[in-house]
């Protein structure tokens, strides 16, 4: 989408600038309701040495599908909402029992400014005592450290009284993170360490896949800023896709939680601007435009060496699509589900 203007222009003011919209604010309801849950949910909350409250929802603790719902909304900072929903759209045909709906009204800040794995935070052998540490952190706490460019483009600041300040970052982490790097995400996100939540979930687990599903939304997001969809034009976002079983290891379980996006995910997105933009977007959103489409996910990465950069970036995005114009009223519609690939991947005969 190379002729649509770029959403960065040094004449103009970055797009949300002026939000008031805290999302580290407007996700204590959200992480209290998991403290005060922790057994029910399966989860363990505890702290490390420096005082930093941790959440362990998949490591040591079993974790739940239910967890992976709350986590799933902590993730998109409050401005989003994931429900469990029973044979997607209530199409008993559909071929997998259990998918997610996803949505929001804020979808950009939601999912790129929050919910986005965009925070990349890691640790050398001597650093973390033995074993090398990489994870990349999602959550609402990016907007305190803003250490990312996109946080330049969207101009986009947690705004956060400072006597209010707290911060919760999501990692998806098989061993929590060395001192090294808590007291880097501290540093940067200018926290206290009772001020900070660590939410730790393996993708190998019930609420690890079901949050790494819930991004569904906010793979358009980032396919739309990709494609240089001016990303203040996107104003609501409503998204869909199968729940999987977590996979048996951690290269299964991250091919699954891909493979139900890409082949199972269905976005509509609301935007504003011209019709023209609107009708591209639709047609190059979807997954299938890429050359890597039609394998399962894992094989794919195998093929790539394990090297996500020899990966097509197409293929990073939603099955399928709707993009609707506010003011022409029409709507585009685009690419296609693949579900007997999933059914292949996923389901075994009885």
């Amino acid at each position: 989408m190379s002729s649509t203007p770029s959403t960065t222009d040094s004449a103009t003011t970055p797009p949300f600038a002026d939000s008031p919209l805290s999302v580290n604010a407007a996700v204590r309801p959200l992480l209290q309701r998991l403290l005060d849950q922790a057994d029910e949910l399966r989860v363990q909350v505890g702290q490390d040495a420096s005082g930093v409250r941790i959440v362990d929802a998949g490591i040591a603790a079993p974790g739940s599908v239910a967890a992976g719902v709350l986590v799933g909304e902590i993730c998109m900072g409050g401005l989003g909402r994931v429900q469990l929903a029973a044979q997607g759209y209530g199409d008993a045909s559909s071929g997998w029992p259990t998918w997610l709906e996803v949505s929001s009204s804020q979808p950009v800040l939601a999912c790129l400014a929050s919910q986005y794995a965009g925070w990349s935070l890691s640790a050398s052998k001597e650093e973390a005592g033995g074993k090398k540490f990489f994870s990349l952190g999602s959550g609402p706490a990016r907007a305190l450290a803003g250490k990312e460019e996109l946080f330049k483009e969207l101009g986009y600041r947690d705004p956060i009284a400072a006597a209010e300040r707290s911060g919760v970052l999501v990692l998806e982490v098989d061993r929590a993170p060395p001192p090294v790097v808590v007291e880097k995400v501290l540093r940067d996100c200018g926290l206290r360490p009772e001020q900070l939540t660590l939410i730790l979930t393996p993708t190998r687990s019930l609420a690890g896949t079901t949050q790494v599903v819930a991004r569904v939304l906010e793979v358009a997001l980032h396919k739309a800023h990709e494609l240089h969809f001016p990303l203040e034009h996107i104003v609501d976002g409503v998204a869909s896709a199968p729940l999987p079983s977590p996979g048996a290891d951690g290269l299964d379980a991250m091919g699954r939680t891909n493979d139900a996006i890409l082949y199972g995910g269905r976005v509509q997105l609301t935007v504003r601007g011209g019709d023209d933009a609107a009708r591209l977007l639709a047609k190059e959103l979807p997954s299938l435009n890429s050359r890597d489409y039609g394998r399962g996910f894992a094989d794919i990465f195998k093929a790539a060496e394990y090297d996500f950069y020899k990966i097509d970036g197409a293929l990073f995005a939603p099955a399928e699509v709707w993009v609707s114009s506010l003011e022409s009223g029409k709507t585009w519609h685009a690419g296609r589900l693949n579900l007997d690939l999933l059914r292949g991947q996923w389901l075994d005969a009885a």
